[in-house]
């Protein structure tokens, strides 16, 4: 059993794993370690952002968050400065940027908040190079834009940072549901054929995150990592597009062999300092956040269809309340909508009503 500090008992496991065959002999053991890893990365995470020496505090603003993740030096300060009207730091040397850097995009209406983050290196959710602030601050973006170099393209090492960091990249979380109960052990129900994990290992999984009694329903073919992702509880899904910058340094070869090894990612190739492909980048951030259009109207006036709002799929009505004031929310009396969300035209809501694209609202406040 691993002794220790949390961070050696967590290097100890990760070296038992990483030297025990996987095979079906020891497919439950190291399902176990795997659980015992994620539960002592979760301690870690718990501890106060102010307690990892230094901090960032980023306020969040405009219709979405963008942050780019890449290595020191992979264009990120650049690829900012050209897509937005912020000024960051840029120079040809490494760990240029020591803060988080904040810029606005505004692209068909939307203004996107991109931000430029110091870059992640190998080691950076065990704290090296401020990791563990920086993966803090990811885990609050609404898109991550992975940024590579087209001469240091190991994408698996910033995945496996943010992995470790808690944070899921293009995935959806499983559909599980756990019920506690009295007694009577632990019942695995599964609505689909299991393929990748066995009963007897969700058991064992479940007992290591102290469930003695209680009923599972799995209803999808999970593997022993997203089990361990959904009992962990802190996992947080985020959206992700790769860009690979720098292109006008290289061949269409070059450039295909990177696509052939990177298959797994529909990379965007972008030159951020001579402008290319920047507007395929805008376009396929926008179209990630689904964003629909809402056409405000005052309580005794007419809608404006010329300057819609653009929020994000499935905002609520007190979700564009805070776009609209910060006050809103607390003075809040009601809401009337038109369109599709509509029952009827014209329908009064509460603050929880979910819009759809081109409704028309009318926020009532306190006087």
């Amino acid at each position: 059993m691993a002794k220790g500090t949390t961070e050696e008992q967590i290097t100890q496991i990760e070296e038992e794993i990483r030297d025990t065959p996987y095979n079906k002999a020891t497919q439950h053991h190291i399902g176990k370690l795997k659980a015992k890893l994620a539960r002592l990365r979760d301690e870690i995470e718990r501890i106060p952002t102010q307690a990892r020496r230094g901090g960032f505090a980023v306020k969040k603003s405009g219709s979405a968050t963008v942050g780019i993740v890449g290595f020191p030096s992979a264009g990120k300060s650049t690829l900012l400065n050209t897509i937005t009207d912020a000024e960051s730091t840029v120079a040809a040397y490494r760990f240029t940027t020591l803060n988080i850097i904040p810029g606005v995009m505004e692209y068909k209406g939307a203004k996107i908040q991109v931000l430029d983050m110091p870059g992640l290196i190998r080691g950076a959710s065990k704290g090296r190079g401020m990791g563990r602030t920086v993966l803090s601050v990811v885990r609050c973006v609404d898109l991550v834009l992975l940024l590579l170099d087209v001469f240091e393209t190991n994408i698996h090492v910033l995945i496996n940072e943010l992995e470790k960091g808690g944070i899921r990249l293009n995935q959806t979380p499983p559909d599980i549901v756990i019920l506690k109960k009295e007694k009577g052990g632990i019942n695995v129900n599964s609505t689909v054929e299991l393929t990748k994990i066995d009963e007897e290992m969700v058991s064992s999984i479940l007992r290591t995150y102290s469930y003695i009694n209680a009923d599972i329903v799995i209803r999808e073919d999970i593997t022993e990592e997203q089990l361990i992702d959904h009992l962990s509880s802190n996992r947080v899904y985020i959206p992700t597009i790769a860009v690979l910058n720098k292109v006008d340094l290289v061949n269409e070869k070059y450039l295909a062999d990177i696509s052939k090894r990177l298959n797994d990612w529909s990379l965007l190739f972008i030159s951020a300092k001579e402008g290319i492909g920047l507007e395929n980048l805008k376009e396929a951030i926008f179209n990630k956040f689904k964003f629909m259009r809402i056409f405000l109207r005052p309580q005794h006036g007419n809608a404006d269809y010329e300057e819609p709002m653009i929020i994000k799929y499935e905002s609520t009505v007190g979700m564009v309340c805070d776009v609209i004031h910060r006050d809103f929310r607390k003075k809040f009396r009601y809401a009337n909508v038109w369109g599709r969300s509509a029952k009827f035209p014209g329908q009064t809501v509460g603050m929880n009503h979910v819009l759809a694209d081109e409704d028309v609202l009318t926020v009532v406040v306190k006087r």
